[in-house]
């Protein structure tokens, strides 16, 4: 996220360069809505071109994000047992209606396809459920009722120049017709917005009938050990276990580990499972359950056989468009791991761990997003997400229940338009982040400040810490969040909203630093009871507030020294954040720091034999202590999202990429070497990939979207004989880069 878009504060330590960065967006903003304003007018005189869309199933909006994630996040079994999810629970509308106004030059037949009981009307007439339609030329309405209790009710329609796409209108009976025509001033003003769709492009393609590939992998090593059989795939993986040649009556259990030692305690492994087995003939034989595993214990009767095993490999596929390569090969071998680390928790959805939970937590997703960012640039999967925490009103608790988890889902949709400029969602969900504001603004203390409530869950990180009173941590984001819908606000006309969100933003930012900084520490403390600061200074807080650009220089360079460089001040043990606290130190210019952190920390675990990247690191453990959490000895997860965020700050901070105006229109790029001789990579962007390589003599860049700046140190006068060269002073220089060109840059680092 280019958080400096953000700030209010121009005095800021390495945020000159984006100094100018609200007043673009707010021109974009205008420029954007005027587009909109006359694309909206030329499809209202023209409601169907003669060359049409691609036909698509279609749905309500944010319904089959719903109605996906419940299936999905309900697979979960702890040692066999349903283990469902602990929050509300939302559905998808059983009841929707499709619309659309018809002008076609001549007559056609279409066919139409539903997902649950349906019927038709032309013209305002009912003309039954037909699979197949005339319809003469001129001027139509055309409208199908969909039922469906236990699926999304969804609809496919294909002909010569009418198809089913986002274009189509959709109501859930609430008597106001959805079109992507425009505005919404409060919470019960009109919602405009157009029908959802994914990629199920043809008839056959039902959207109920989604789920993941999967691909065949063999074990790399059998061997007995009592009456088990161990079977080791080598590294950390998911998906189905298949018997070969099984046979016989009698029981088989499975007893997954992400470790050996997990594999093989059968009393306390997190997952296991237990097949009957009735077969006389050999047969092949896969388990219906998908589970997340390196190594297999098989335990089963004399009466049961198999010849060997192997595995269906489980995943979503996904197109891999970001990269890294660099002269140390401890950060290569971080950065493959890390991306591996995330395709395993790329699913349906951006989840937390593939063996426990494999439910959508709003934090994980959140540092989901931006890691996506840099490595796929997966909009469906973000907007899926998003809409699936989300669920529909009335809002009765915080996301996944925990406070912080409702400021990251505004943050994460601030971030979705930033990086791709797309307006969709926040046009479809503007409502619904209204109605979940006012929830929040209907919890605030007497200071306008946010604490925890009966049914809050406020749990900022997974460490020893007071949650009592007025959280510092949780009063910034829940300040970020208020200045993302006043953003919001504004892309939706919403005048009214976007004053009233911005002075909210303003009054909660004002009290930040009286309330909370402490001038004896130098730093924010963590908390307030009863109006008065706690003696505690952590980490959470004070990182957050330099990328969010909430200090001046003064006070940054105080947080540095006193919170960040003080190995006093209480530790932080999670990758979670790990990945904040790095991108802290990263915007201060400290990547040589970092990286050695990174090599430490991501190192350690890769020392420790990590396949994958962990839930949780203490360097100072060893051996089984590494699988202990939650007070069960193999509790931890050892395949967890979070752990991936190298991906991020290697493409955000070293290869310096990062948008400045939505959908890469305007962006930055700002190689730091950070130690490093050479290092080379691609960030995926709107219209095409932005390829970056850098040595201590040479930097070269070429782009395949919108126009960019490059920033860069040199010792020496740099060249490049495709450009000018802007010398900024104190060593700075910058220089346009354009689409479609690769440009070279002689320079020398500095030091």
């Amino acid at each position: 996220m280019n958080r400096a878009c953000f700030t209010q504060n121009t005095n800021l330590h390495e945020q000159n360069q984006h100094a100018s960065c609200i007043r673009p967006l707010k021109n974009n903003f205008v420029r954007m809505k005027t587009l909109l304003v006359t694309v909206i007018a030329i499809a209202f005189l023209f409601p169907l071109t003669l060359s049409a869309q691609q036909a698509t199933w279609i749905w309500y909006p944010g319904d089959y994000d719903i109605w996906l994630a419940n299936n999905m996040q309900n697979r979960r079994t702890e040692r066999g047992s349903f283990f469902p999810v602990f929050w509300k629970m939302d559905s998808h509308y059983v009841l929707v209606e499709f619309s659309k106004k018809l002008d076609i030059p001549e007559p056609e037949e279409i066919e139409i396809k539903v997902e649950g009981r349906y019927n038709v009307k032309l013209d305002g007439k009912l003309v039954g459920s037909p699979e197949k339609l005339a319809i003469t030329a001129g001027k139509h309405s055309l409208n199908i009722k969909v039922y469906n209790q236990q699926n999304v009710p969804a609809v496919f329609v294909k002909g010569k120049t009418i198809v089913s796409d986002k274009t189509w209108n959709v109501t859930f009976e609430d008597k106001e017709w959805i079109d992507e025509s425009g505005k919404a001033s409060d919470l019960s003003a009109t919602v405009y917005l157009n029908a959802a769709s994914w990629n199920f492009n043809t008839e056959t393609s039902l959207p109920s009938a989604f789920h993941l590939s999967t691909l065949p992998k063999a074990a790399v090593k059998t061997e007995k050990s009592g009456e088990s059989i161990i079977v080791d795939f080598g590294q950390e993986t998911f998906g189905y276990v298949k018997f070969h040649g099984l046979k016989g009556n009698g029981n088989l259990t499975v007893y997954y580990g992400e470790s050996k030692e997990e594999s093989k305690a059968t009393t306390t492994c997190e997952t296991l499972d237990q097949i009957k087995v009735n077969q006389n003939a050999k047969s092949d034989y896969t388990h219906d359950q998908s589970k997340a595993f390196r190594y297999l214990n098989i335990v089963a009767d004399k009466s049961v056989t198999f010849d060997s095993v192997s595995m269906l490999y489980e995943f979503m596929p996904e197109k891999v468009r970001g990269s890294f390569r660099c002269s140390d090969e401890q950060i290569n071998k971080i950065w493959d791991i890390a991306k591996y680390t995330f395709q395993l928790n790329t699913r349906e959805f951006f989840i937390d761990g593939i063996k426990r939970d494999r439910w959508v937590w709003s934090g994980d997703a959140y540092q989901s997003y931006l890691m996506n960012y840099y490595l796929f640039f997966d909009s469906p999967t973000v907007t899926r997400t998003l809409g699936a925490l989300r669920g529909k009103d009335p809002v009765t608790g915080h996301i996944n229940t925990i406070m912080d988890y409702t400021f990251y889902w505004f943050l994460g949709i601030y971030d979705y338009y930033m990086y791709t400029g797309d307006e969709t969602f926040i046009r479809a969900f503007y409502p619904r982040m209204q109605s979940l504001m006012e929830y929040c603004l209907g919890r605030r203390n007497a200071n306008g400040m946010m604490e925890g409530l009966s049914g809050d869950w406020v749990y900022v990180d997974w460490a020893p810490l007071e949650k009592k009173g007025e959280v510092s941590f949780e009063q910034l984001l829940f300040c970020r969040s208020l200045e993302t819908m006043k953003l919001c606000a504004g892309i939706m006309n919403d005048t009214k909203g976007e004053e009233k969100y911005k002075q909210l933003a303003f009054d909660l930012r004002t009290k930040l630093i009286p309330a909370f900084w402490s001038n004896e520490k130098g730093a924010f403390v963590h908390n307030r009871i009863n109006d008065k600061q706690v003696d505690k200074v952590t980490r959470y807080t004070n990182m957050f507030a330099i990328f969010f650009g909430y200090l001046d220089n003064e006070k940054m360079l105080s947080v540095k020294k006193n919170v960040l460089m003080n190995d006093n001040v209480q530790k932080i043990t999670t990758p979670y954040m790990r990945f904040y606290e790095l991108e802290a130190l990263c915007a201060m210019g400290e990547q040589n720091y970092v990286m050695k952190e990174m090599k430490d920390y991501w190192g350690g675990m890769l020392n420790a034999g990590a396949t994958t990247f962990w839930e949780k690191y203490d360097p100072t453990e060893s051996g089984t202590q590494h699988y202990a959490m939650y007070g069960r000895p193999f509790g931890k997860s050892l395949c967890h999202a979070w752990g991936a965020s190298p991906i991020y700050l290697l493409g955000k901070y070293y290869l310096g990429v990062k948008p400045t105006s939505p959908g890469y229109k305007t962006y930055t790029v700002e190689p730091v070497l950070g130690g490093l001789e050479w290092m080379e990579g691609s960030v995926p962007a709107t219209e095409g990939d932005i390829q970056v390589y850098c040595n201590t003599k040479q930097i070269k860049v070429k782009s395949g979207t919108g126009t960019g700046i490059l920033h860069f140190k040199s010792q020496t006068k740099p060249t490049c004989k495709d450009a000018a060269i802007t010398d900024k002073g104190n060593q700075t220089y910058e220089m346009t880069i354009d689409k479609g060109r690769e440009f070279i840059v002689t320079y020398k680092s500095l030091k």
